[in-house]
């Protein structure tokens, strides 16, 4: 029985320009922390190797302190780790890889694969064949050569591998990098490991994405797992289990703002936002001032429960109420400002017109508020 732990696409070094400072520390901080659960998850499931199917860094600069901290961060499985480099970490001449070798950051139980070559593992009776990435972007298929390359019948044959299987996952992710859809079959795989799609995804029965182990984009794509992969004896079927590693839960939401009701409703469903969410939260229709306001108290709010909150309100016109323009006391030359600006929001430049009318009110509510005092 041979059992075999696959992951990929870690990306450590990520960095998170969306967010704010703070957020985005703590979700590049969380990238590490997954790989310290997938080494407690080996450990656990006593599996004899761990494959990452590439990109195990975000690029080729990142700090020396960072490259460290990942070695680091595999002693928890003492097995053997096998690294591939993926298109965000190439194997060029110059790159990540051959730094981390200089700082003397590799264990002896992690094998990088930064050449196309048969690496033998005698212990566990597994020959893996890599297809490391030497540029960004290659346009022939790096797998191919697993197909007449010979090794011993009894011993495992794993394939390693980060790309696009032609003619499976979109067409825009087709361009470059290519894998055939049939390698596992062709090459006489006992499984082939893949990268680079970040979704858990089966191509085949012996071949499958596991996807990033820690999600780290607005798509539902399956993400956020690793895979353990049994093998009875080489030639057998495997058994393929995804398992959850993922920390952070990301939602892509629409709301759409009519009536009161759908404030409500908005604004429960922000409340119940959860400290392992990130949300990326679209808003469109209309809403009076007292709605807005709710809605913007609902959202900061919000933003200090979740891990991370981002809303787009571009689309959401403002339409105050017969008694917000009485609340704020906008008569005269203010009122017919405000007019104009209701009516502006339905124009080309409409976000410019919706942002000066939303500044006016909230001028003109804390003149009223303070004059009150």
């Amino acid at each position: 029985m041979l059992t075999i732990l696959h992951t990929a696409d870690w990306q450590i070094g990520r960095q998170y320009g969306q967010f704010e400072a703070d957020e985005a520390a703590l979700l590049a901080e969380a990238r590490l922390a997954a790989v310290e659960r997938l080494a407690a998850l080996a450990h656990e499931r006593r599996c004899d190797l761990v494959l990452v199917a590439g990109d195990v860094f975000d690029a080729q600069g990142i700090a020396d302190k960072t490259v460290l901290r990942l070695f680091n961060a595999l002693r928890g499985f003492a097995g053997p780790w096998v690294l591939l480099p993926g298109n965000h970490d190439a194997a060029l001449a110059e790159s990540v890889w051959t730094r981390a070798l200089r700082l003397g950051a590799v264990p002896p139980h992690v094998h990088l694969c930064l050449s196309p070559q048969p690496l033998h593992l005698p212990a566990q009776s597994v020959v893996v064949l890599p297809a490391p990435l030497t540029q960004r972007h290659t346009y022939s298929d790096l797998t191919e050569w697993f197909d007449a390359q010979a090794t011993p019948p009894d011993l495992f044959r794993l394939g390693l591998a980060h790309g696009a299987v032609q003619g499976v996952l979109a067409e825009d992710i087709d361009s470059a990098n290519p894998i055939a859809a049939d390698r596992a079959a062709r090459a006489r795989l006992d499984y082939l490991a893949l990268g680079d799609w970040h979704g858990c995804r089966r191509i085949d029965d012996r071949c499958w994405y596991s996807g990033t182990p820690e999600t780290d984009r607005f798509r539902n794509n399956d993400s956020g797992r690793a895979l353990v992969v049994e093998l009875e004896c080489a030639g057998a079927p495997p058994r393929v289990e995804p398992v959850s590693t993922g920390r952070y839960r990301w939602r892509d939401e629409q709301r759409s703002l009519r009536v009161d009701s759908d404030v409500d409703a908005l604004c429960d469903w922000l409340a119940a936002l959860e400290p392992h969410e990130v949300v990326q939260l679209g808003i469109d229709g209309q809403v009076d001032l007292a709605g807005l306001n709710r809605v913007r108290d609902a959202l900061n709010h919000a933003r200090g429960r979740a891990r991370a909150v981002l809303a787009d309100v571009d689309r959401l016109c403002i339409e105050p109420t017969d008694a917000d323009i009485a609340a704020l006391a906008a008569e005269g030359y203010l009122g017919e400002v405000i007019a104009d600006l209701r009516a502006a929001q339905q124009e080309a430049d409409g976000e410019a017109a919706r942002d000066a009318l939303v500044l006016l009110a909230g001028l003109l509510d804390a003149r009223r508020t303070g004059a009150s005092r």
